[in-house]
């Protein structure tokens, strides 16, 4: 059971007192009262992290090499309880934020009980979470040294699936703060029809290069790469793309997740939490169903 201590997602320590969000990343509070987030965390605005849903589901993790990153990947493929195939399935692709890993996302976020939860009592149809390593620090999108996490989701890890049998000719993508913003990333992209939805939790977005530089001076190349894949330009691209934006009203990104729903229009709402597990994981059970009516849709 994983209840109100604290558990290890993504780089960084997650629970009720814990800041996540990037392994050595500053998460500079624009646009907010100064210490607010503290404060929030100090009288309990953060909430703890909820029990998780008591039956497991199938975790499986293959290597494989890819181009496009120039590394050895790791995708761990999540399915529900009772499914042993990816055979037939829908699939979407979860990004984990910065500093971590496909793999402690996929058991740091329990997303097999999850999963498996949605399908039993929200009757969600089955589909498969596949998470994937994309770097500790890319952002999701390609970077000046080689490393191409997004041409490595579109040109090597669905196309893989597909082989094993997976329904990839529409797909989802889910995301946590850099995660988050790489669903969004991914989904401007690729765009509609091929993307079914896309689910941003928390995502980390920023209101100039000086902000995402002050905040992590490696989530971007420079004045031209975020100007390049600046999600508010791009929002025009997402038309024909469900989307589900979450936030936590005591997150640091808060104030820009506000402009993101006010220009989007997205499913999901801005709600009482922080930059953590505990508000991710009460708010995951509504984004899998939303990913999974979506994947089955016509």
């Amino acid at each position: 059971m994983v209840r109100r201590r604290t558990f290890v997602f993504g780089g960084a320590a997650l629970g009720g007192v814990a800041v996540a969000g990037g392994a050595g990343a500053l998460l500079v509070e624009e646009d907010v009262l100064p210490g607010k987030v503290a404060f929030d965390r100090a009288i309990g605005r953060c909430r703890t992290l909820p029990e998780a849903p008591a039956t497991a589901g199938v975790v499986r993790s293959t290597t494989f090499h890819s181009r496009r990153r120039r590394t050895d990947v790791t995708a761990t493929v999540v399915l529900p309880a009772g499914v042993t195939s990816l055979r037939g399935l829908p699939v979407a692709v979860a990004l984990h934020g910065n500093g971590g890993t496909g793999v402690n996302t996929a058991r740091g976020l329990r997303l097999d009980r999850y999963l498996t939860e949605a399908v039993r009592t929200r009757s969600t149809p089955p589909f498969a979470l596949v998470a994937v390593d994309g770097g500790p620090n890319s952002y999701w999108h390609p970077r000046a040294s080689g490393d191409d996490p997004l041409g490595m989701i579109t040109d090597e890890l669905l196309p893989l699936l597909s082989r094993q049998g997976a329904r990839t000719d529409r797909f989802g993508v889910i995301g946590w703060s850099m995660g988050g913003y790489g669903a969004l990333v991914v989904a401007e992209t690729v765009g509609a029809p091929r993307v079914a939805a896309t689910v941003a939790a928390s995502p980390a977005v920023f209101p100039s290069y000086a902000n995402a530089r002050r905040t992590n001076h490696q989530a971007f190349d420079g004045p031209g790469d975020f100007a390049r894949y600046d999600v508010f330009r791009g929002l025009g691209r997402l038309h024909g793309v469900p989307a589900w934006v979450d936030c936590g009203t005591s997150d640091p990104f808060a104030p820009m997740v506000r402009r993101l729903r006010d220009r989007l229009r997205p499913a999901g709402a801005m709600t009482r939490g922080c930059h953590d597990g505990a508000f991710w994981l009460r708010r995951l059970p509504a984004q899998l169903a939303f990913l999974g009516d979506r994947l089955t849709s016509a």
